[in-house]
């Protein structure tokens, strides 16, 4: 049997192969950010065959404030909480796990409400901003918590926290946007420590065995930014919070490496982590190939394989791809 095929429990999930569908924004949310038909559809269709072991289901707002675009999928509110049940409900029915990514966008920002100004870490030349201070943090803080709560009330596997792709957590930790120069900027171990908070605050509001992954923008890949070393700490120090798995992407370089084109292009990051962390980890960039996904668990590079793109092209490429493995 080919490692990509083979089980892998992930603290109390038992994942029945290597195979992960990562989170990818759809937009197919209703207008207030309610589950559609169009959603449970969308993923109906990804999830039938049955040959996924995890989804993450796409990046959540967890206030108004946070919210990323127009039709973004909402884990901000209690009323929330039924609609996101059937989508639970629906995975499950296809024999497939689902974690609920949650978000705040930070700066990238588009609330309904255009009197909501983004929110970050600092002052961006030209753009109006607010500055997030103490208590605002603190508010962040409590929706993520809450948030969590409410994937774990609709029936999720677990929940994701993301901290990718130039998002308000992935603000803190990069030197590129953080210019604070109070307990949350400056040094790695200040950039952190609102994901530290965060975390606690999550683990406290859903308990000690539910499901933690956090979706880590590992490395910038630009002069200034963040690096694999602060990747390795980073993750070393999310470990000992709680976190159960890394799902491990770029940062402000985006979803996609600067350079480096081949399958699994962030596998280099992967690598360095799992020889220093005990939890699981996910590689998720440019797979397209079963086999050279298997080659790179063989090389014990990551744990986990994300494939994205081409799921989202062509529901059925999975099946087709394993069925031909197995030849």
């Amino acid at each position: 049997m080919r490692k990509i095929t083979r089980p892998l429990n992930v603290k109390n999930l038992n994942l029945k192969n290597r195979i992960v569908f990562p989170p990818m924004a759809t937009a197919k949310a209703l207008e207030d950010g309610s589950i559609s038909e169009d959603i449970l559809s969308y993923y109906d269709e990804k999830t039938k065959d049955g040959d996924l072991a995890l989804v993450i289901v796409e990046h959540s707002f967890i206030s108004e404030e946070g919210r990323a675009n127009k039709n973004q999928l909402s884990v901000a509110s209690d009323e929330m909480v039924e609609g996101l049940k059937k989508l639970s409900t629906l995975l499950h029915k296809n024999e497939t796990l689902g974690v609920m990514q949650i978000n705040h966008a930070g700066l990238y920002a588009k609330p309904n409400d255009p009197f909501l100004l983004p929110a970050g870490p600092s002052a961006v030349p030209g753009q109006n901003i607010h500055v997030l201070k103490r208590e605002g943090l603190e508010e962040i803080i409590m929706d993520f918590a809450a948030a969590a709560r409410r994937c774990k009330e609709a029936g999720f596997d677990g929940v994701e926290i993301h901290s990718a792709h130039g998002y308000l957590l992935n603000q803190f930790y990069s030197p590129l946007i953080n210019k604070r120069e109070d307990a949350y900027g400056g040094s790695l171990t200040n950039r952190i420590r609102l994901h530290v908070e965060i975390i606690r605050a999550v683990r406290k509001e859903v308990g000690s065995d539910y499901p933690l992954f956090i979706r880590l923008g590992a490395c910038d890949y630009k002069e200034g930014g963040t690096t694999i070393e602060d990747s390795v700490y980073a993750s070393s120090v999310f470990a000992k919070e709680g976190v159960d798995l890394l799902d491990i992407s770029g940062g402000h370089c985006g979803y996609v490496h600067p350079t480096e084109k081949s399958q699994g292009y962030f596998r280099e990051i992967t690598e360095a982590l799992k020889k220093a962390v005990d939890i699981p980890v996910l590689l998720t960039g440019g797979i397209t190939d079963l086999v050279a996904a298997d080659a790179i668990l063989e090389k014990n590079q990551t744990d986990l394989i994300g494939i994205g793109r081409s799921i989202y092209k062509d529901s059925t490429w999975l099946h087709g791809a394993l069925e031909k493995l197995e030849r």
